[in-house]
């Protein structure tokens, strides 16, 4: 057995399959003329930020170090790999454990194009099998935690509840609830994320429940709702767009009384219906009884609702595919070899060879107003009305993690206290450029 971040034991199983099989070609390659064991230096980091995004929120990297700790090759792992690999590459990847150095901004950290996230320092061999575990989770948990914290912006302190597992992976449902909280949202759907993360859970019923409650007669609306409250009690959310809302709002106060916690509303034009509907229920009487929204928000939807009677939304769909949650973008390159810089110079995808440290360049306000790169142990000029904070900090040392680095309510924490510090108009959502601009100081 071994823990996740909250301590919690989880079955063993290797995480060494979560890779391409070309990174344990060119291990075979490196190894077979002697330069696997080259002291070398990857660096993660994102080129730009998708279109519309002015920021980027790091997540997931307590995750890498979870599947880290698991990356081992045994009987199982070497069977699969063992048609396209030679015996002495198979000898020593039945062997493999991560003896390197690991070096990263802090999960919840904010982001922009050019930001070390991740450093590794290890052996060619030992580092370059690692980028598709590193790459597959930092990208995917980024951009979820990046859409996220939009829509927690949007929201202006309005609680949100992440409710997209149907829409994507079973395991992927489970990390994006994740991230989505470690961005801001108050709750999850999602029972995995509950246990394994501990992040906090909710949920009452769905059209279904309704539904059931169909007889000879036709629906009768009404019973469900009795039922629901008497099984969950009057502080329940009941769902009334199931047929008719302003009947369905009328049914639900007569079931739970004026102490009903919430209706929630999946469908129509949010705008004009939640006032109706805030109306309503005022006149029954139900004036602390909630109004929940859900049914393909997005940060711009939340933004627009935002002055209505609205009082959590629920989102989905939009946080966990693609177009709600774009790639990061985040890249895995070698960028020292034996103390030497290194860099691609292809078009479009140059990168800036050798190893960097960054720090943040604030005003006495705590606004960040620059990103500054430097070479480790260079000290990068820090105007004398600017404060200057290093964002990197220890991960992994000798294979090991380090103790006491910030677990998931850590990263919540820090995230919101990071998007107070950036410019006003970077948190809004409008396109433009990022928020702050990445600069690099060549000096050694």
């Amino acid at each position: 057995m071994t823990v996740d971040e909250n301590g919690t034991d989880i079955p063993w199983r290797s995480s060494a399959l979560l890779t391409d099989q070309y990174e344990l070609t060119m291990l075979a390659a490196a190894l077979k003329d002697g330069t696997a064991h080259r002291p070398c230096v990857f660096e993660v980091f994102a080129r730009r930020l998708p279109a519309g995004r002015r920021y980027g929120v790091l997540a997931g990297t307590s995750r890498v170090l979870d599947e880290l700790r698991r990356f081992r090759f045994g009987p199982d792992e070497l069977a699969v790999v063992e048609r396209f690999l030679d015996p002495d590459t198979l000898a020593w990847l039945a062997d493999y454990r991560f003896t390197g150095e690991i070096d990263g901004y802090r999960e919840g950290e904010l982001y922009f194009p050019g930001s070390p996230l991740l450093t590794v320092r290890a052996t060619f061999a030992e580092g370059v099998i690692l980028e598709t575990l590193i790459l597959s989770i930092l990208n995917h948990d980024s951009a979820i935690a990046s859409a996220a914290a939009r829509m927690v912006s949007a929201a202006a302190g309005r609680p949100l509840i992440e409710m997209g597992s149907r829409r994507t992976h079973e395991r992927a449902a489970v990390a994006s609830a994740r991230a989505a909280y470690l961005a801001g949202f108050a709750t999850t759907s999602n029972m995995e994320a509950a246990r394994t993360y501990g992040v906090p859970s909710g949920g009452t019923a769905a059209h279904a429940f309704t539904l059931l409650h169909t007889g000879p007669d036709g629906p009768d609306e009404e019973a469900a709702f009795a039922a629901q409250v008497a099984a969950q009690g009057p502080g329940t959310t009941l769902l009334v767009d199931t047929y008719d809302i302003t009947e369905g709002v009328n049914r639900a106060v007569r079931a739970a009384g004026p102490e009903l916690g919430g209706v929630r509303i999946d469908s129509g034009d949010l705008g004009i219906i939640t006032r109706q509907v805030r109306a309503q229920l005022d006149g029954l009487g139900a004036t602390r009884t909630k109004i929940v929204v859900s049914g393909d928000l997005d940060e711009y939807a939340i933004g627009a609702l935002r002055a209505e009677p609205i009082d959590v939304y629920g989102v989905g769909t939009s946080l966990v595919t693609g177009s709600g949650a774009p790639t990061a973008g985040m890249v895995y390159k070698l960028v020292e070899v034996d103390g030497l810089p290194v860099a691609k110079r292809s078009s479009h995808k140059e990168t800036q060879g050798g190893e960097k440290r960054a720090v943040r360049l604030a005003r006495s306000t705590g606004t960040i107003v620059e990103e500054v790169l430097h070479r480790p142990g260079a000290t990068p000029v820090v105007p004398a009305h600017l404060t200057a904070t290093p964002l990197q900090i220890p991960l992994v040392r000798g294979g090991d993690q380090v103790d006491g680095l910030p677990g998931l309510e850590d990263a919540r924490t820090h995230l919101r206290e990071a998007l107070v510090t950036l410019p006003w108009e970077g948190l809004g959502l409008s396109n433009g450029e990022p928020a702050i601009p990445t600069r690099f100081e060549e000096k050694r």
